[in-house]
């Protein structure tokens, strides 16, 4: 048992896979003044600030690092749909996207909202939505990652809407705002460490 160090530049995370083999049962939609609205055919610009609005506060980086090319074959991909949450306004504030996998099962990729609306019961009524829209003949499981760089609370809302923990794993990678993916003043909660050649 010891401690294994974690080179200055770099951040590490332990990431929950989570697993749901049982179809939700029907229940009234929370209620919500939000809305779910598809984007078919999102524009790489339009989706990387909804990304980093929603991620930043979390480091969510990997779509960030994309060319436009590669960020393209992500979202459009056979099976991935990709949906923008939208306040009363028509100003997107969410993001779910998720794939269907060879028709037999899901992997919810990215779930979340935006800072001011975090806190206010309404990542149940996105979840609701989202089941809503994954669970259909032939799913029998839907997967999801979470990790200790993620809200708090995350792991725990996931296994209170039925995601039971499958396995562990251990996550490296360069500290995306020293590449400036994200500004520097993202996630002050998580420590940002130079390097000893940029000190």
């Amino acid at each position: 048992m010891g401690l294994t160090p974690v080179a200055p530049g770099q951040i590490a995370a332990v990431v929950t896979t989570l697993v749901l083999r049982d179809r939700p049962r029907p229940a009234p939609l929370p209620p919500s003044p939000l809305r779910l609205v598809r984007w078919a055919d999102p524009s790489p610009a339009a989706y990387r600030i909804l990304f980093e609005r929603v991620g930043a506060p979390w480091l969510w980086f990997s779509r960030l690092a994309l060319d436009d090319a590669a960020l393209l074959a992500q979202i459009r991909k056979p099976g991935t749909q990709v949906h923008a949450v939208t306040d009363r306004r028509g100003i997107e504030v969410g993001l779910l996207e998720f794939t269907l996998i060879d028709g037999a099962w899901a992997s919810l990729d990215y779930f979340g909202l935006v800072p001011e609306w975090t806190g206010k019961r309404q990542g149940d009524w996105l979840m609701a939505m989202a089941m809503a829209l994954i669970w259909r003949p032939g799913i029998a499981e839907v997967r999801v990652n979470t990790c200790t760089l993620d809200h708090p609370a995350a792991l725990g809302f996931y296994r209170r809407h039925g995601f039971q923990p499958l396995r562990r794993t251990i996550e490296t990678f360069a500290d995306p705002r020293l590449a400036g993916l994200l500004p520097r003043d993202a996630a002050p909660q998580i420590p940002l460490l130079e390097p000893a050649s940029r000190q």
